[in-house]
C-alpha cells in the first residue's frame, strides 16, 4: 500500500513535471513571437523597398521585369519561414515527447514495483492470477513502446512528406520565374 509520503512525493514530481512541460511549451512560443517579429519586419522591409522599385518604374516592360522578380525570393522566404515554424513545433514537441517517454517509463517501473510488491504477499496458490497480471503488464508495456515507434515512424515520413513539398515549391517558383 501507498504511504502518505509515497503519494506527496508523487503528486510534487507530478506538479514539478506540469511546470517543466508549461515551461518548454512557452519557449516555444516565445521561438515562434520571434519568428513573426522577424518575419514581419523583413517583409515591410521588402514592401518598402519594392514600392520604391516601383516608383522608379519608366515603362510596362521594366515593371513586369521587376513583378516577375518578386515571386522567387518570395516562394523561397516563405518556405524558409514554413521551414522554421516546423522546426520549432517538432522541437518542441520532442521534448515535450522526452517528458512523456521518461515519466511513463518512470511510472511503469514503480507499477512494476507494486506487482513485485504484490505477488511477494499474494496468497499461495495465486500463481496463475500473478502470472496473467505481469503477461498484462508486459503486453501494455510493448504497446506503448509500439506506439512510440510507430509516432516516431509517421513524424519522420511527416518531415520528409514536407521537405519534399518545400522543395518542389521552390523549384516551381524558380521554374516560372525563369520563364518569364
Amino acid at each position: 500500500m501507498l504511504t502518505a509520503e509515497q503519494v506527496m512525493a508523487s503528486h510534487k514530481a507530478n506538479v514539478e513535471t506540469l511546470f517543466g512541460l508549461t515551461s518548454k511549451a512557452f519557449e516555444g512560443v516565445e521561438k515562434l513571437v520571434e519568428l513573426n517579429v522577424q518575419a514581419s519586419k523583413a517583409a515591410l522591409a521588402e514592401s518598402a523597398n519594392h514600392t520604391q522599385s516601383l516608383m522608379g518604374v519608366k515603362d510596362a516592360q521594366e515593371l513586369l521585369a521587376l513583378q516577375a522578380g518578386l515571386f522567387q525570393p518570395l516562394a523561397e522566404r516563405t518556405a524558409a519561414y514554413s521551414r522554421h515554424l516546423y522546426d520549432i513545433a517538432t522541437a518542441t514537441g520532442a521534448e515535450v515527447g522526452k517528458s512523456f517517454e521518461g515519466q511513463t517509463a518512470e511510472a511503469q517501473a514503480k507499477f512494476m514495483g507494486l506487482v513485485d510488491s504484490a505477488t511477494k504477499n499474494a496468497p499461495a496458490g495465486s500463481e496463475t492470477a500473478v502470472a496473467v497480471m505481469k503477461s498484462a503488464v508486459a503486453a501494455a508495456n510493448n504497446a506503448v513502446e509500439s506506439m512510440q515507434k510507430a509516432v516516431k515512424q509517421a513524424t519522420d515520413m511527416a518531415e520528409a512528406n514536407f521537405t519534399a513539398v518545400t522543395n518542389t515549391a521552390v523549384n516551381a517558383s524558380k521554374t516560372a520565374s525563369k520563364k518569364r
